[in-house]
């Protein structure tokens, strides 16, 4: 069962804080008032156990009041800040593995409003190879991971394994075959390349015998060309079309945990590693 954890904490921010602010303007002015009816009918002493319990808070104001503003801090930080994700398909193989969880920069591409996903601020648009996390335009309840390929007005093809911008070959050079694994296994017959890709230089893989998919697309403008660094492995731009850049979620930038219990759980030697 998905759930929208942005709408959750939307609404948990929205009744705590409610609960809150009713409880200062309504039920806590009554209690000060019981407090000193107990304090000036006392004969004597002040029964302190009638006085605690006339000022006491209701449970469910205690919880509010104590939630409220750690809710509301978690929901700014992952609005606007810093949103974690957990990679959980090799296709952006040899950049990112199964089980790496990502740190994603919320506001490089501008400021939007949970849940709505308005922007309330534009401060940058993505560049060509940037590793960017996505609303999927088929199904934007589910986030998608690529590498940023084409830019709006781009011309981009991608014949014959060979990938093509503005017309212009994207270099990549063979660096030798890929000997790391996918969930637990080894791979065979995939080959990593370094590829440059007009000044953003990183790893791709290709696989031999896998069947070629051409295309050429001119990138509408408010929209992006995405594919995955596992060229042969990779559902994209190639298959579905442009990303809209209303559907951006933000740019990766750091590998905080890599937990994977197919591979031997925690691999230390990824925690804290840039994305590029």
């Amino acid at each position: 069962m998905d759930f929208d954890f942005p709408t959750i904490m939307v609404v948990a921010t929205g009744v705590t804080g409610l609960i809150w602010a009713v409880d200062a303007v309504l039920w806590a002015p009554k209690r000060r008032t019981e407090v000193e009816r107990v304090k000036a009918t006392a004969e004597g002493a002040v029964d302190e156990e009638k006085l605690a319990k006339a000022g006491k808070e209701p449970v469910i104001v205690e919880y509010a009041r104590s939630l409220f503003p750690v809710i509301l801090a978690v929901l700014l930080l992952r609005s606007f800040l810093v949103e974690p994700f957990r990679i959980p398909s090799g296709s952006m193989m040899p950049t990112l593995l199964v089980g790496d969880f990502i740190l994603v920069n919320k506001f490089t591409y501008g400021l939007k409003l949970p849940v709505i996903n308005t922007r309330i601020a534009d401060l940058g648009h993505p560049a060509r190879g940037d590793v960017v996390v996505f609303r999927y335009p088929k199904d934007p309840s589910v986030d998608y991971i690529k590498r940023v390929i084409g830019l709006p007005g781009d011309k981009i093809a991608y014949r014959d394994k060979q990938l093509y911008v503005n017309g212009s070959p994207v270099k990549a050079e063979l660096t030798g075959p890929y000997t790391g694994t996918k969930s637990g296994l080894p791979m065979s017959g995939i080959h990593v390349y370094k590829e440059d890709l007009v000044g953003v230089s990183h790893d791709i893989l290709m696989e031999e015998n896998k069947p070629m998919f051409d295309v050429e697309r001119e990138v509408p403008a408010g929209h992006y060309f995405v594919m995955g660094d596992n060229r042969d492995n990779s559902n994209d731009s190639r298959f579905w079309g442009f990303v809209p850049e209303s559907n951006l979620v933000g740019k990766a930038f750091m590998i905080w945990m890599h937990w994977n219990l197919d591979t031997g759980g925690v691999e230390w030697r990824r925690l804290g590693n840039s994305i590029h």
